[in-house]
């Protein structure tokens, strides 16, 4: 499936969960998924995301190692059905909404519960969370300097650089 549609899916389920486990679940998930999609960019992603995919992928391994919850073993692992990152700057602004969404549920769960253990796995997976969004960022800001011609990425305005060339009004005698 789709890098889209299963952030898609991943989406709507943690809008439906009502209950600690399932939000617990959906967390779980939603790493998951940063994990495989930072996995498929790094194998076969453009070459420039390549470096920070390999460290989302790692990120998402580490969040899902935290929430190791029961419901998740017995629907399955969602992500196991990614096949491809058809769009990866459309893929990756979804998972990045998609993180701070989980991060905004698992605050939720942390804050109304009395279980210490539950508390400190919110916490960390929110830690994970948040370190794949800036990940996540990252990519998203190589792909735009990529998809930039060179002289805007330094800055430069090119040979046509001076205000008077780019505006007429601003200088014009």
């Amino acid at each position: 499936m789709e890098a889209l549609r299963l952030i898609e899916i991943s989406g709507h389920a943690l809008a439906r969960s009502r209950s600690v486990p399932e939000i617990v679940a959906e967390a779980w998930q939603i790493q998951a998924l940063a994990q495989a999609i930072g996995s498929r960019l790094a194998a076969s992603g453009p070459a420039e995301l390549r470096g920070e995919a390999r460290g989302l992928g790692e990120i998402g391994g580490r969040g899902c190692g935290v929430l190791d919850h029961p419901m998740v073993r017995s629907g399955g692992v969602r992500a196991a059905q990614l096949t491809e990152v058809a769009d990866p700057e459309a893929a990756l602004t979804g998972l990045n909404t998609l993180l701070g969404e989980v991060g905004i549920a698992l605050v939720g769960v942390a804050c109304a519960t009395d279980d210490e253990g539950l508390y400190w796995q919110c916490i960390e997976t929110i830690d994970a969370a948040d370190e794949s969004s800036d990940r996540v960022r990252g990519m998203l800001r190589r792909l735009a300097e990529h998809e930039r011609p060179p002289e805007a990425v330094r800055g430069r305005a090119g040979p046509a650089g001076s205000v008077a060339e780019m505006d007429p009004a601003a200088g014009a005698p």
